[in-house]
């Protein structure tokens, strides 16, 4: 009884818990003792008293070297937002002080609703709120379980880093690991819309959205309330592109250090090529299909006819773009990219050159 008090005691994070807990068993311990003398059966309490009453000085005392206070705070950071095992891996004095901040390199996945507003108009508070917290929980439990840490979740927005704090190393990178992540998520999504549908007559409908690259880490926020967290521009990008795929269609949009990242494991097709004019920077954005060679004969022969037309689109050679993605459109779903795509080969022929709604929207993040 004393060393599983020992052993719950380090995993409590409040001391006044810490000592209810010691104070608890000390009373089971003499009551159980009390109740069996009524039986007959005598054992002397005092070696277990004891016990304990050590037990709780060696947790006070631990609690109190760096190590001790390490635990304890890697516990109160991390807390359910990080898999038991990648805790492990963190509890090292060198990896504990990059807490203060550190340039890091990691992949952020950004996942959204974009029918909040419908929700919110067609079903009660009650039903609201347990519909956007059963979407939560099942996506925060796998992608923790999947190695990711869970930075934000909220109403608003779920936000996962891969990486970071933990950095990855060999084959399988953080944006490797990222894509896998979003491709098996939209798949238990799917499954968790059909519960929706059968409980509330409503389903959500998400979107992805992830970039990689260098990151600011560190603890932000005062002495009350302190969490690990990133910021820079690859975190606005990423929302950027959660927030575009509305724009394009897609499920899920990744940023060029992704695509060049993960380029042998995912199947891509890229959506857009936009370009800042006062940098003349370019960004390549990529819709995700699918892992590597996962996709079917009829949805390959799409994505290259699509390709095709993007190449003619881009060296203004309209008529060949029309009838490349026309031939790439698959009847019976729709493309909302390869809408776009006509439209802008109709507005460049009508000698249009403002930026359509999409464009005008991620440039300003280039």
């Amino acid at each position: 009884m004393a060393l599983i008090a020992v052993g719950v005691g380090l995993e409590v994070r409040r001391h006044k818990d810490r000592f209810l807990l010691f104070v608890f068993t000390s009373l089971l311990m003499l009551s159980a003792s009390y109740v069996l003398a009524l039986y007959r059966f005598f054992w002397n309490p005092f070696p277990v008293e004891m016990a304990l009453v050590l037990g709780y000085l060696m947790v006070l005392v631990f609690l109190r070297t760096a190590l001790g206070a390490r635990r304890l705070e890697l516990k109160r950071i991390f807390n359910d937002r990080l898999h038991p095992r990648a805790m492990r891996a963190l509890d090292h004095k060198e990896t504990f002080a990059q807490f203060s901040g550190t340039l890091k390199q990691g992949s952020i996945l950004v996942c959204t609703l974009n029918n909040h507003r419908e929700l919110i108009e067609v079903l009660r508070p009650e039903a609201y709120v347990a519909m956007t917290n059963l979407y939560l929980q099942v996506a925060s439990n796998f992608l923790v379980d999947v190695g990711a840490y869970l930075e934000e979740c909220s109403g608003e927005s779920l936000r996962v880093l891969f990486g970071i704090p933990i950095s990855l190393s060999g084959s399988a990178n953080h944006a490797v690991k990222a894509i896998r992540a979003a491709l098996d998520l939209t798949k238990r999504l799917d499954e968790l819309n059909a519960e929706c549908d059968a409980r509330w007559q409503q389903r959500l409908d998400f979107r992805i959205g992830i970039d990689s690259g260098e990151m600011m880490a560190g603890l932000y926020g005062g002495s009350a309330l302190r969490q690990y967290s990133v910021a820079g521009p690859v975190v606005e990008f990423a929302h950027y592109l959660c927030a575009a795929c509305m724009n394009y269609g897609c499920r899920i949009l990744v940023g060029p250090n992704t695509y060049e990242m993960a380029e042998k494991t995912a199947e891509f097709r890229s959506v857009d090529l936009l370009e800042r004019q006062s940098s003349r920077r370019r960004v390549e954005l990529y819709e995700v299909l699918g892992l590597k060679n996962n996709l079917s004969l009829e949805r390959e022969r799409s994505r290259d006819l699509f390709w095709q037309g993007v190449l003619f689109f881009r060296s203004e050679e309209w008529d060949k773009a029309v009838e490349a993605f026309t031939a790439a459109r698959i009847f019976g779903i729709p493309d909302k990219a390869l809408d776009l795509y006509l439209e802008r080969i109709e507005r460049a022929r009508r000698g249009d050159e403002q930026l359509m709604p999409e464009q005008s929207l991620l440039t300003k993040m280039i």
